[in-house]
């Protein structure tokens, strides 16, 4: 039975994986953020890249899904 849904075990680990990495890189920034007494445009500009390659990363999953999902991948 495990083997039958191995391929989508991974696929859910790797995606909670990512979703880890991306929470801790947002700590790390906003500690360097704090430390430097960056100024409020700046942290704007670090927290927009920062969503934006999160965002990135959402729609790359959304579209791998609905893509499967209609048979092309």
């Amino acid at each position: 039975m495990l083997n039958q849904y191995m391929e989508q075990i991974e696929s859910i680990g790797l995606n909670l994986f990512f979703a880890a990495i991306f929470f801790f890189i947002g700590m790390a920034i906003n500690d360097v953020l704090k430390q430097g007494k960056v100024p409020k445009f700046g942290r704007y500009v670090v927290w927009g890249v920062l969503f934006l390659g999160c965002a990135g990363f959402v729609t790359k999953g959304i579209i791998q899904v609905s893509w499967e999902g209609s048979g092309i991948g």
